[in-house]
């Protein structure tokens, strides 16, 4: 809920907004996406560690001169930027979604040993996330505490619950998750029984071979004996390559994207999604003297010149998700896929009072039991957004949406007449 109403989380991911860009492209970008109908912005507070060089580029604290940061001395110019960068989010309509903590500046994560020197030493995080959550919280964000976290040992969940516990006694009014490595759903014990921690946000990620995670990280979460709203926080990035398989399997395009988003809202997650564009979450720059880091050019692909990913076509198909779950009121549904009689998981089916929802990615009879009778039925061609009437069998235990004509994945929603 916000301001009274259903709220339906639609993201996009611009981890690396307070580094890169202008503030003439960050406008002409928020006026694109306000446009496409996205109402939350996914942002890294400290510099994202695989961003894209720019010109911009200032650090967010004094250096020594090895290089390393005085965290006892903040560079205010950064700090000033992001929070000139957050009020314009914030005067067009979007809530920001700030993560407090990415894993590499934590100790005992993954991601520490990507810069070591970066590490922000436990004794500085109270000041550090007393800043950030003071600074940022008078425009009512999302604290987005971790960022890309495993929980690999007991030093990083103590210092993803000391913040959580600071952000929280600064910005008690402000909604807080964890944005956790991709796969991930076991979370430790001490910090799902946080009563600040909000909402849940998995990673189905950007492995081609574990697309999977889209519906079965959605169960696993609904299914949390600790129930909070779900969301799909980084399903994969339209335009990246398969993480690890790069070169077998290319890029994810924008049928991807459909597939995981809405496998992901009618198994659980259906607080909403998140969209990645590769070029827009690390904010590409467009010249030779902006190439993007061969170490990582290596396991995503060269990302697109920012403004061209900014109109990839998988935006739109987001967005759209979001105006049928308003159109639909889908907001009470509930995963059911075990009205599937189809032998396969991929197909995804969800209920709601008075109505049954199904995506499928590919063009088949669909079988389902059923003691309900739906009287309406509407199809979506998701690729074309044409709707379309399908033809409905009833059978003895239920019914089958017969096969159409369409060769792309389909949204079907039956309903039954209010009296």
């Amino acid at each position: 809920m916000k301001d009274g109403a259903k709220f339906f989380y639609l993201a996009d991911t611009c981890w690396s907004a307070f580094t890169n860009p202008t503030f003439e492209e960050w406008e002409y970008y928020l006026e694109y996406r306000r446009m496409q109908g996205f109402n939350v912005l996914q942002i890294n507070i400290l510099p994202q560690h695989d961003r894209s060089p720019s010109e911009n580029y200032v650090d967010p604290f004094e250096t020594f001169p090895d290089g390393r940061w005085d965290f006892n001395r903040r560079n205010e110019k950064y700090f000033d930027r992001a929070e000139k960068m957050v009020e314009m989010v914030v005067e067009r309509g979007f809530t920001p979604a700030l993560v407090v903590l990415w894993c590499n500046y934590v100790k005992g994560t993954w991601g520490s040993k990507i810069s070591p020197s970066k590490i922000i030493p436990m004794d500085e995080l109270e000041e550090y996330a007393s800043y950030v959550a003071e600074r940022y919280g008078k425009y009512n964000p999302i604290f987005i505490i971790s960022g890309d976290t495993n929980f690999e040992t007991g030093d990083s969940i103590e210092y993803y619950k000391t913040a959580f516990e600071i952000v929280d006694k600064t910005c008690p009014d402000s909604l807080k998750t964890m944005h956790l490595a991709g796969g991930l759903w076991q979370v430790p014990e001490t910090l799902v029984k946080l009563p600040s921690y909000d909402f849940y946000m998995y990673q189905s990620g950007h492995g081609k071979d574990a697309q999977h995670l889209s519906y079965e990280l959605a169960q696993r979460f609904y299914n949390m004996p600790v129930k909070r709203p779900v969301v799909n926080g980084e399903p994969c990035y339209e335009g990246i390559g398969s993480i690890g398989s790069y070169s077998k399997y290319g890029r994810f395009n924008s049928f991807d994207v459909r597939k995981a988003v809405w496998q992901s809202l009618l198994s659980g997650a259906k607080a909403g999604v998140t969209y990645g564009a590769h070029g827009i979450w690390s904010w590409q720059g467009e010249g030779e003297n902006l190439k993007y880091p061969e170490k990582y050019a290596s396991i995503y692909g060269a990302p697109y010149y920012w403004r061209i990913a900014l109109r990839f076509p998988g935006a739109f198909d987001v967005s759209f998700s979001k105006w049928v779950f308003e159109k639909y009121d889908l907001f009470d549904i509930k995963p059911a896929n075990e009205r599937l009689l189809n032998e396969t998981a991929e197909i995804r089916v969800s209920e709601g009072e008075g109505k049954i929802i199904v995506y499928t990615p590919f063009n088949t009879d669909i079988k389902l039991k059923s003691d309900e009778s739906y009287s309406k039925w509407e199809g979506i061609d998701l690729e074309t957004r044409r709707v379309f009437k399908p033809k409905v069998e009833i059978t003895e235990n239920g019914f089958i949406i017969k096969m159409t004509e369409f060769n792309n994945d389909l949204l079907i929603i039956g309903s039954r007449m209010r009296r």
